[in-house]
């Protein structure tokens, strides 16, 4: 007969989950304070499904699951930057949930004092679970959830990690934890095992034997059970939890993206260092004195403009596609511990948004210094960089909103020709918009860098120059065009800038949809 509990535990009635071919058969399990449970089966079996409806990462399809109001979440990827020192992405989490960044009781607890200065790439594979544990640790869990904490690890590591959990259980926390290694369940104090989507076992582990021999026992169903009656217990009304503002939030992720970026050193000279080879093909490309009013040469006006253009679009696009598609295992723990997503996608563009300005600035002092811009007053020289600067913002929502949608680095490697082909074709540059075919000129439309483009070409003063030069081609060229580069430049930076709003509130919409609501 069940019996009223005065310590926290976790509740599945009749819980179910279903999507498409698979099923997990209503669940009804309990599991007390200060156990150490160990969730087994076959690969498919549903682990990963159980352990994410009991702790609250998935809705069940119906039933119920009731938990204490803190629960951490481990799944099987690091949910820890690795080019961070230890001590400092650690820091950096307990000050997103509102706590004091006193990593060191953490450190302790789970065997990693002394490595607290280390890089968590340069940390074994033991040592980046525990890592990743105690980042979920700071939040003070009642119950921590793994998603099979031992998987890829060597015999003795994954032995070692056990004891770890056995004692985080002896110290009053319940840990549940999915696994299926035989040797996992020797410490443990009770046992849920899956088949098919169904429990054919819950309770201690039983009988004679070494933990191999007692995981073959229930995994091939040897063992007799009865399901005991559970009293299911509407849960407290939980305590509303303490929200870092969000500008706090801003301001903690900006640095460290800040931090990431400048300790990722090859990353960072790439990053700075493509653009600086392209000023330099621009120059070899190019001859000085295109602009010369007296003999300017519109067909290299158009292309140096036009690759001007384009190059503020493909920094901000590539920068942009560097970021987000690797972290939403972290993304998606911050989420639970109350992360909002404005503040993190406007801190991606805060780290990003300075350096992507700076190489602007020098793409353009590079061209002026050597002849390949329009001789303008300085109010020009800003008005051209103002407009870079705007194609490279819209192109870093862009490249973020694609790094969103895909899952991988890879996936993001693939779409940069698929984003990058349209705003060559389209722009204007190669066939004036105003002689495209219909489709083209309306397509035309969605592309930024035509706005970019144009805006360019208006504080260059390309119809002036075209219609007042010496050169055959000037008014012919400039036919073509008809009024592309005769709106105000307001009309231009409203449009890039319209573009980097709308690509940045798609953003936020698919994060929303792929990292889940924040508790």
């Amino acid at each position: 007969m069940a019996v009223t509990r005065t310590v926290p535990c976790v509740q599945a009635l009749a819980a179910s989950w279903t999507a498409g071919s698979f099923a997990l058969e209503p669940v009804t399990v309990e599991v007390g304070a200060g156990r150490l449970v160990a969730i087994i089966g076959a690969s498919g079996a549903g682990k990963t499904t159980l352990l994410e409806l009991l702790a609250g990462v998935r809705a069940p399809s119906s039933g119920q699951v009731t938990h204490p109001a803190e629960v951490g979440y481990v799944p099987q990827d690091d949910i820890v930057h690795t080019h961070l020192p230890l001590r400092r992405t650690l820091s950096y989490a307990a000050r997103l949930r509102g706590e004091a960044p006193d990593v060191a009781p953490v450190l302790a607890t789970l065997g990693l004092t002394g490595r607290e200065d280390a890089t968590v790439a340069t940390l074994s594979g033991g040592e980046r679970k525990r890592a990743s544990i105690a980042v979920e640790l700071l939040g003070r869990p009642d119950v921590l959830f793994l998603d099979e904490p031992t998987s890829g690890l060597d015999p003795m590591t994954a032995k070692d990690l056990v004891r770890h959990l056995r004692l985080l259980a002896d110290a009053g926390r319940t840990v549940v934890y999915t696994t299926h290694s035989p040797p996992d369940i020797a410490l443990t104090d009770q046992v849920i095992v899956l088949a098919d989507g169904k429990v054919t076992y819950a309770g201690p582990p039983v009988g004679e034997g070494t933990a191999e021999q007692i995981y073959h026992r229930l995994m091939t169903g040897d063992v007799e059970w009865s399901p005991s009656p559970v009293v299911f217990e509407p849960p407290a009304a939980a305590p509303p939890r303490r929200r870092v503002p969000a500008v706090r939030q801003w301001a903690l992720l900006t640095a460290r993206a800040v931090e990431l970026l400048a300790r990722n050193r090859i990353t960072l000279a790439i990053l700075v260092g493509s653009p600086i080879m392209i000023a330099l093909m621009f120059l070899m490309l190019f001859r000085p004195g295109a602009f010369d009013a007296s003999a300017p040469s519109p067909n290299t006006t158009v292309m140096i403009l036009f690759w001007i253009a384009f190059g503020g679009f493909f920094f901000g696009l590539t920068y942009g596609l560097s970021q987000i598609c690797d972290e939403f295992a972290i993304l998606r723990r911050e989420r639970r511990a109350g992360l909002r997503l404005s503040p993190y996608l406007l801190s991606k563009v805060a780290a990003l948004l300075p350096l992507l300005c700076l190489v602007d600035a020098l793409l353009l002092g590079l061209l002026a210094v050597t002849d390949r811009l329009p001789d303008l007053a300085w109010s020009g020289h800003l008005a051209l960089f103002g407009t870079v600067a705007l194609a490279s913002l819209a192109a870093l929502t862009l490249g973020l909103l694609a790094a969103s949608a895909v899952h991988n680095p890879s996936q993001a490697a693939l779409t940069l020709p698929m984003l990058c082909f349209p705003q060559v074709l389209f722009v204007g540059a190669f066939l004036p918009v105003p002689v495209m075919a219909d489709v083209g000129r309306w397509f035309s439309y969605a592309m930024s860098n035509r706005w970019a483009f144009e805006a360019l070409g208006h504080t260059a003063g390309l119809p002036e120059l075209w219609r007042d030069g010496a050169s055959p081609l000037g008014r012919p060229l400039l036919a073509s065009y008809e009024d592309s580069f005769d709106h105000p430049l307001w009309t231009h930076w409203s449009l890039l800038a319209g573009f980097a709003v709308l690509f940045a509130a798609l953003t936020l919409l698919v994060l929303r949809r792929k990292a889940g609501r924040a508790r």
